[in-house]
């Protein structure tokens, strides 16, 4: 297994404390964009929290009053319009790798979102389990917006599942902003928190999850993201075989033991 509280990144800020680690893309002056090195270093972090046993949870945070600015203008896309076929695909399916790293991750993903999330920024949200924000979330799909599709990353398939198909579309040709109050009613955004209680809410819920049965909640973030394409015969099949495996665990026995004794069970993720 992998220890991740030693990762020492160079293109965004890490941190794991209480078996939730924490990110932050660091170039606040300019709103956080990514780079190709940035890609490319957050899929390999969240592929390695597959194997991480000291991480159960994690929190994708802003920086500087702003979550992410997409990709940088002239750091990714200037070069872009120089690239040929096989290097474009290259950086297509490298960025659509990072979203899969984090739906396959094993871990819950809550975004906790302020200020501008757009882009890739906005796409990172998305793959999120959880997102909570403040009312001065600005969430955009921009993609139409630079000359290119909205299926980027995954988010037509996955933007619809969260916020429907009309409203999703909408967003998709347009490339307009979301208001945090619209991600809200439309629930992209689980909840709305004021700024100075955006970290600390996020931070709580995160516990709160790490709490609870961790083994089980990697079996439900993969039923989740498997379930899509699945028939509902197939969803209740592989529900029903998940469940047996969790039923071995020696957590699933805690729980059984507390309730006897009229005690609340406190679970290891074994």
């Amino acid at each position: 297994m992998t220890q991740m509280a030693g990762l020492k990144p160079k293109h965004f800020l890490w941190e794991v404390e209480g078996r939730i680690a924490r990110i932050r893309l660091d170039r606040p002056e300019r709103k956080n964009p990514l780079t190709f090195d940035s890609y490319a270093e957050l899929r390999d972090t969240f592929r390695a929290l597959v194997y991480a046993d000291d991480v159960d949870a994690v929190v994708f945070l802003p920086n500087g009053g702003n979550f992410c600015s997409g990709g940088d203008v002239h750091d990714i896309i200037g070069p872009l319009v120089a690239m040929d076929m096989k290097g474009l695909l290259a950086f297509t399916r490298m960025t659509g790798d990072f979203v899969k790293a984090m739906l396959h991750c094993g871990k819950p993903i809550i975004a906790a979102v302020d200020g501008i999330a757009v882009g890739a920024g906005a796409i990172i949200t998305m793959a999120s389990d959880i997102r909570i924000a403040t009312p001065a979330a600005k969430t955009a799909f921009l993609f139409t917006r630079v000359g290119l599709a909205g299926c980027d990353m995954g988010a037509c398939a996955m933007l619809p599942r969260i916020i429907g198909q009309g409203r999703a579309s909408e967003l998709l040709y347009t490339g307009r902003t979301m208001s945090a109050e619209e991600g809200e009613r439309w629930g992209y955004y689980n909840r709305l928190v004021a700024a100075d209680a955006l970290e600390a809410d996020a931070l709580e819920m995160a516990r709160r999850i790490v709490s609870g049965p961790t083994f089980a909640h990697g079996i439900t973030k993969t039923q989740l993201n498997q379930e899509w394409s699945m028939s509902l015969d197939q969803a209740i099949e592989s529900e029903a075989q998940a469940q047996a495996i969790c039923m071995q665990t020696r957590d699933f026995e805690r729980a059984y033991k507390a309730f006897v004794a009229k005690q609340t069970p406190v679970f290891e993720g074994d």
